[in-house]
């Protein structure tokens, strides 16, 4: 078990070095439609290329930051319900989701991902698009998703099989630690207050 938890230690390292460093395309989309916008009002110049550009950037901070996502549990969650129950009751529910919806449909789609981007690369695929871009990264960028995801959901699995058996610390199992940020601030102020939560 010890190497397993290494194992999803590393997996996690990647995982958010690769989910803080794709963050940054937010910001180039942002710069890329503001240049596009102005370009095209003042210069009456535009280019498919640049709104393609935009969908490529979006597209890469959609797949490869879902595995970040989802190791930082900021995935949607039913968190009216899941408020309620116990620390261990939530990782018993993880720990099912992940085995038996999540980690097939990640491996399902990385595998269905392959060939879609290999068609691509091989005859270097353009888009449709008069002065559209080459449609191989965007494809790259499914499968790419995918993978990383699938990985980050055995680190999760391992992790969750760690912290029940007592391998690992569980997490503090107060109320408020599923709730989003602004409920929990909101909780911890009505603690303080002396009053019970809303």
């Amino acid at each position: 078990m010890e190497l397993l938890i290494r194992l999803s230690r590393g997996i996690d390292r990647v995982t958010a070095w690769i989910g803080r460093g794709i963050s940054w395309l937010i910001l180039a989309a942002v710069v890329v439609s503001a240049a596009n916008a102005v370009i095209r009002k003042a210069f009456d110049l535009s280019s498919n290329a640049w709104l393609e550009l935009q969908w490529y950037l979006f597209g890469a901070v959609f797949m490869l930051a879902a595995a970040w996502a989802l190791q930082k549990n900021e995935h949607v969650r039913i968190d009216v319900v899941s408020a309620h129950l116990s620390q261990r009751t939530r990782l018993w529910i993880d720990l099912f989701c992940h085995i038996l919806f999540l980690t097939p449909f990640a491996v399902l789609m990385t595998w269905l991902s392959w060939p879609f981007f290999l068609r691509s690369w091989t005859t270097g695929e353009y888009s449709m698009n008069a002065g559209g871009l080459i449609l191989w990264p965007a494809k790259f960028l499914v499968l790419a998703g995918f993978a990383v995801l699938v990985c980050q959901a055995v680190s999760e699995i391992v992790k969750t099989v760690a912290m029940l058996s007592g391998r690992l610390p569980l997490p503090s199992d107060g109320e408020e630690d599923h709730l989003p940020p602004e409920l929990r601030e909101h909780a911890h102020m009505m603690e303080e207050e002396g009053r019970p939560n809303a």
